[in-house]
Parts: C-alpha cells; sequence; structure tokens
C-alpha cells in the first residue's frame, strides 16, 4: 500500500477546503475493482463540491470528482480484469463514496461502463457526466416520440457541457436548435456546434405565463427555476421538455397549464442512480453520434492541480464547453 495524488476535500472551521494532497490507498473504500485513473472532467457539481457552495460532499475527508476513465488494476469483479478500459459516472462518486480526482478509485463493478471501441479515455472524459447527462436527455425525448419532423428543439445553458453536447448531438440529428445562452457573444461557437437560432437567456426570464406562444416540440434544460417554467409555457401541444440540471435554482414557479391543456410532458434526467442498461446505452449513442471534431472543439484540459481553481469558474459561469482532467 502506498500514497497516491488526490483532490481532497475536508470539513473546516468555516465550510470546507480542497486541496492536491496525498491520499493513502489505505482509506480507499470498499469495493471489488481499483482503476487507475487517467482522465477526469470538471461537471457543475465538481463545482459546488469543491468551493462548498452547496453541500454536495456527505463524508470526510472526500476525494473529489464524480466521473472518470481509466484501466483497471485489480478486480474480483466476475465482468471486470486487469487491463480492462472503463468509465464510471455518478453513484455517489465525490459525494458518499471517494471520488475521480485520484490517481486511483476503488469502486463497485456494477457501477462500471466499459469504454466503447473507438473512444479514447480523454475523448470519453471530454463528454463526461455533462455529456452523458445530455445523451440521457435527449433518449428520454426520443422515447417521448420526439423526432426532426416534431419541430425545433431548444437547449438552454447552452455554452455550458451539457448544452455544448446536446446541440451537437441533436443537430447531427437532423433537429432544428435554438441555442439559448446568457453568453450571446458564443453565438459563433454554438452555431459552429450545429445551433440553427441563438437566443438571449433573458427571453425566458421573469414570471411564466401559463400559456405562451407555442414555439419548440421539445427541449433540454440544464437552468431550471423560471427558466424551465417559461419553457414548458412555450412548448407545443404534445411536446417534451427534458430536465436535467438546476444552475438558476431548485424552484419551478410554473402551473399545471401546459400540462393540462397542452398535454406537455416534463422528463426527469438523472445521471446518478440511472440503470446500468441505459448507461450502456448512451454511451453506445455517444460514441456514433457526437462528432469527435466538434467534441475536440469544445474541449479544454487542465492538469489535476488546476482542478480547484476551476472549480469557482465554472459556478461563475466563465467556462464554455467541456474541461477534461489530465490526471496521469
Amino acid at each position: 500500500m502506498g500514497t497516491f495524488k488526490a483532490i481532497r476535500i475536508d470539513k473546516a472551521e468555516k465550510g470546507t477546503t480542497a486541496t492536491l494532497a496525498q491520499f493513502d490507498e489505505a482509506e480507499l473504500m470498499e469495493g471489488d475493482v481499483t482503476v487507475r485513473v487517467e482522465w477526469s472532467t470538471l461537471n457543475y457539481k465538481d463545482g459546488l463540491a469543491l468551493t462548498g457552495k452547496a453541500p454536495v460532499v456527505r463524508r470526510f475527508p472526500m476525494i473529489a470528482g464524480i466521473d472518470f476513465a481509466g484501466t483497471v488494476e485489480q478486480s474480483s469483479h466476475p465482468n471486470w480484469k486487469a487491463g480492462d478500459k472503463v468509465v464510471c459516472n455518478g453513484w455517489g462518486m465525490g459525494e458518499t463514496h471517494l471520488g475521480a480526482y485520484a490517481e486511483k478509485a476503488r469502486v463497485k463493478g456494477d457501477w462500471l461502463v466499459r469504454l466503447p471501441d473507438g473512444m479514447s479515455a480523454r475523448d470519453a472524459m471530454a463528454i463526461g457526466t455533462a455529456g452523458y447527462t445530455a445523451m440521457l436527455s435527449v433518449l428520454a425525448l426520443e422515447k417521448h416520440g420526439l423526432t426532426p419532423k416534431s419541430g425545433p428543439v431548444v437547449v438552454t445553458g447552452a455554452a455550458g457541457g451539457v448544452g455544448s453536447v446536446a446541440i451537437a448531438v441533436l443537430s447531427k440529428l437532423g433537429y432544428h436548435v435554438i441555442a439559448s445562452t446568457g453568453r450571446v457573444s458564443e453565438t459563433g461557437y454554438l452555431k459552429g456546434l450545429g445551433a440553427a437560432e441563438v437566443t438571449d437567456r433573458n427571453e425566458l426570464a421573469g414570471p411564466a405565463k401559463p400559456l405562451a406562444k407555442e414555439r419548440w416540440a421539445g427541449g433540454v434544460d440544464s437552468v431550471g427555476s423560471t427558466t424551465l417554467a417559461n419553457l414548458l409555457s412555450m412548448t407545443k401541444y404534445g411536446g417534451a421538455i427534458a430536465a436535467c440540471g438546476l444552475a438558476a435554482g431548485m424552484d419551478l414557479p410554473s402551473s399545471v397549464a401546459p400540462f393540462i391543456l397542452r398535454g406537455v410532458c416534463l422528463l426527469g434526467i438523472d445521471s446518478v442512480m440511472c440503470p446500468i442498461e441505459q448507461r450502456r446505452v448512451a454511451w453506445s449513442r455517444l460514441a456514433t453520434d457526437l462528432d469527435r471534431a466538434k467534441l475536440s472543439e469544445i474541449t479544454q484540459e487542465i492538469a489535476l492541480a488546476d482542478v480547484v481553481a476551476q472549480g469557482a469558474r465554472i459556478l461563475a459561469g466563465q467556462v464554455r464547453g467541456r474541461i477534461v482532467v489530465k490526471i496521469v
């Protein structure tokens, strides 16, 4: 047993602290697979954990990071052997289970998904939980019956990680994508991803009417609160919105009108405890339905030592697209 580098979160007199430190391998939690972590990523939830802005972390000390890609070192699980390339998202990592910003992770083999053929570990984390959540949202809209012929789709928080991947996937599938953003200066970036239109998020601000003019057949929302309420009021008859985030808050100041007068559906997307079969489908679809060139364009790389500083930036809306973290 030795030590390894990790981003460690500890309780402090006021709030929490996050630092790059040495972690004792003997302190790793129970699990039947040990993974050499090669890449991770920075998600909005990671920013909350690193800064202590929300009570994401439930035990201390904690290793931050909610997702990783790497190589199996040891396994007593029947599905995995040393040398296997794997991806892991959610399952409480970085919250209740020691997480991904570390050179080693020990997890349950039932949590792991095999890295898709032709996808590198870096690509998998360029997608990360944000991109995987975007794909779960697209799958939910498809299950609802949405197709490109249904009409335009809207993506909120468009310049963020979920939004960027959602735009790239939906546009490749043939949808007319309307990107809603607070950074209209990113119009060129968003149209490069495949957005047909870019709108200012202020159009979705303010109290929502019970019903407003029908503008889209569906959408992916990572913002929540008033934005989601306005989205619902503007969704066409029989349409659906996939809700997967809360950047603007957990409240939903809406009414039942869109649901009972237009038959609109609100589709809840949970990435953390999502069943393993659905995860496999999502990663398989990401391997085929996400343009790797576009993925490269939206991705920047940082070192493990840079993670803590970047956590505050993602909460401030200063991060565009995806950040991958090189662990080793």
